[in-house]
């Protein structure tokens, strides 16, 4: 299984326990330590804690460990971290609070609802900021 099937293979997982506004960041070329970024939120802790041990026990029963695991106690935001696909378990507030998704714009979205996949583009034309140098300079207004 290459990377991509494994991170669509650990979304599932994450619906499986209603996971909320699941997103996959495909980050292979704007990052050296990992390949994909799953991020998704629960409603309370608690649920970001099931989630994440829903997906730890059903990747230990087909052989996959996690290289490292934070935030598990408290349930805030809940990292898992498989080598080439870190999984990001945000409480919601907690979630918006840090905005991944706005550190990593230039990287592909994937979303999975209901089974399906689909792959966004990263920015707008419109909203991509222009180069420096199309930039045209402004006359200076003058005030008294």
């Amino acid at each position: 299984m290459d990377s991509k099937d494994k991170t669509l293979w650990y979304a599932h997982l994450a619906l499986d326990k209603k996971a909320l506004d699941l997103l996959i960041l495909d980050v292979q070329k704007q990052s050296s330590f990992t390949s994909f970024f799953i991020i998704c939120s629960g409603t309370s802790d608690r649920h970001a804690q099931a989630i994440a041990s829903h997906i730890e026990l059903s990747g230990k029963e087909a052989g996959t460990y996690p290289l490292g695991k934070e935030g598990f106690r408290e349930g805030r935001w809940i990292l898992l971290d498989y080598g080439d696909i870190v999984i990001h378990i945000f409480h919601e507030p907690v979630r918006k609070f840090y905005d991944l998704e706005r550190l990593w714009t230039e990287a592909p979205r994937i979303t999975v609802e209901n089974g399906n996949q689909q792959i966004l583009n990263t920015k707008s034309e419109t909203q991509k900021k222009p180069k420096a140098s199309t930039v045209k300079s402004k006359k200076r207004l003058k005030t008294k």
